[in-house]
């Protein structure tokens, strides 16, 4: 894609907190709570540059389980598809963290529950 100009569009994932809605843009460091998102993912520096560079709904799921109260369901909106990493990832987070986690990317709507995806992983 570089070798041909072709420039695809930046990983964006929203996640409304408290009645505010909070952006995470891939690669990005500017959102207030960046360092408590970046310890919540628990990797260390190099695996951190990777994660938050190229998954934006990480940070957006981490914000959402550090900000909100244990039964409340994290909601995310993505511009991009899911990639299956962050599928399975998912699906690990709602049965540690007991929480539900929806995320709606621009084909599909995935609700992970008890680290099942209404999806059944097709997509």
């Amino acid at each position: 894609m570089k070798d041909t100009g072709i420039k695809k569009a930046p990983d964006i994932s929203s996640i409304e907190v408290n009645g505010s809605l909070h952006e995470f843009i891939m690669g990005g460091r500017s959102h207030p709570c960046t360092k408590e998102t970046s310890e919540m993912l628990n990797v260390d520096d190099k695996e951190k540059e990777i994660a938050l560079t190229y998954h934006s709904e990480r940070l957006a799921i981490a914000s959402g389980l550090i900000s909100t109260a244990p039964s409340t369901p994290i909601r995310i909106v993505k511009n991009l598809r899911v990639c299956d990493d962050c599928h399975s990832a998912r699906k690990l987070l709602s049965k540690i963290f007991g929480r539900v986690i929806i995320v709606r990317d621009h084909n599909h709507s995935h609700h992970f529950c008890e680290g099942f995806c209404s999806s059944r992983d097709f997509w």
